[in-house]
């Protein structure tokens, strides 16, 4: 294999959900259903389906269960021969409760003593699981499971530096998460964490809120809570992470603007490091930042994860490898997820594309 094959590394679970967007009180006891979910598995999915050779690392226990989600990948046309499958700890559930007009979205964790929460560094062999891939993506959720799994993070990045392999991380600090060391903040054990991973990395991707959570840094006159935010501020957030982390060449960010679990404005930033540059998408014709007005959503878990998906996809040598054309296809990519049920963006490399260009009519193709 060519070192065109991009890697990513994390825990994956099993998720479970009420139909359509009822709640647990509403369904249980009764049926959920049952599909796969995590932020580096999401990612090699979409890669796959975007028609990347994706590699999936993780460690899994053997059962049917884990094997079912193997073989699923597989379908993807994503490489697991490289997952590590263990004799001792679990696969991981979070249980998905869809928001829907003011009521927002919840999730469940269980997920305690999963075999990659349990698996330490030594376990792994990170230089033949690397071998023959040009790209790592790792995000902030998998540190945040327990010290086993933090550690096991910032050595498979430190090896992929060492083998000249490119590193992508997506900051996503999950505030029901990094509570494995007692007596220390949650967001202080992510800052002190996130630190050293991050500075192996040449992508740094987070949303609208991970900088402020992970390392402090703010949008100026920015509101989270009532979905304003101030566009432009991001700039100046991606330059302070840029001067924070000199090895990184691009900083993303995804802009999400809430104004009810249905209704989201969507859009991307992507800074150039070296040549001090800022791109935004979508633009409308006057080459303005105008973000997608996604109405009705059907499903937005995974929606950052298709965007790192789109943003590694277009950077990695094809024809939408300048920075405003990387940022446009991201941003599209990740609009079209949100129409999609489940963790994974099903979004074809021809329909992101279509989308780049204008085609967000959602007519019949006859």
């Amino acid at each position: 294999m060519g070192k065109e094959m991009i890697a990513a590394f994390g825990e994956v679970m099993l998720r479970l959900a009420p139909e359509g967007k009822t709640r647990f009180a509403q369904t249980l006891p009764g049926t959920l259903q049952a599909t796969f979910g995590g932020g580096e598995a999401n990612v090699c999915a979409s890669l796959s389906m975007l028609g990347a050779k994706a590699r999936y690392l993780t460690a899994l226990p053997e059962n049917p269960i884990a094997a079912a989600f193997a073989t699923e990948q597989r379908g993807f046309g994503t490489d697991v021969s490289k997952i590590l499958w263990t004799k001792t700890g679990r696969m991981g559930v979070y249980y998905a409760e869809h928001g829907a007009a003011q009521r927002g979205s919840n999730v469940v964790y269980d997920r305690a003593h999963s075999s990659i929460a349990e698996a330490k560094p030594q376990d792994y062999d990170f230089v033949a699981m690397l071998e023959g891939c040009g790209h790592l993506h790792v995000t902030g959720i998998t540190p945040a499971l327990s010290e086993n799994a933090f550690l096991s993070t910032l050595a498979i990045v430190e090896t992929a530096e060492k083998m000249g392999v490119t590193v992508s991380c997506d900051l996503n600090y999950r505030k029901k998460l990094w509570k494995w060391k007692e007596g220390t903040a949650q967001n202080v054990l992510a800052g002190e964490c996130m630190q050293q991973i991050v500075s192996h990395a040449d992508i740094i991707i987070g949303n609208e809120e991970d900088a402020a959570d992970v390392f402090g840094i703010h949008a100026e006159n920015t509101s989270i809570e009532s979905g304003k935010l101030n566009i432009a501020g991001y700039g100046d957030v991606a330059r302070k992470l840029s001067k924070r982390f000199p090895k990184a060449s691009y900083v993303a960010i995804t802009l999400r603007e809430s104004y009810s679990a249905d209704h989201n404005n969507w859009g991307g930033m992507l800074y150039d490091c070296k040549a001090d540059q800022t791109f935004f998408a979508p633009l409308n014709a006057k080459g303005e930042y105008a973000p997608y007005e996604i109405r009705n959503i059907v499903d937005r878990f995974g929606g950052g994860d298709s965007f790192c998906a789109g943003l590694i996809f277009a950077l990695r040598g094809n024809e939408y490898n300048k920075p405003a054309d990387a940022i446009a296809f991201a941003a599209a990519a990740s609009c079209l997820k949100h129409s999609i049920h489940g963790d994974y963006n099903y979004s074809t490399k021809a329909e992101v594309v279509s989308l780049m260009k204008g085609n967000a009519s959602g007519r019949v193709k006859r």
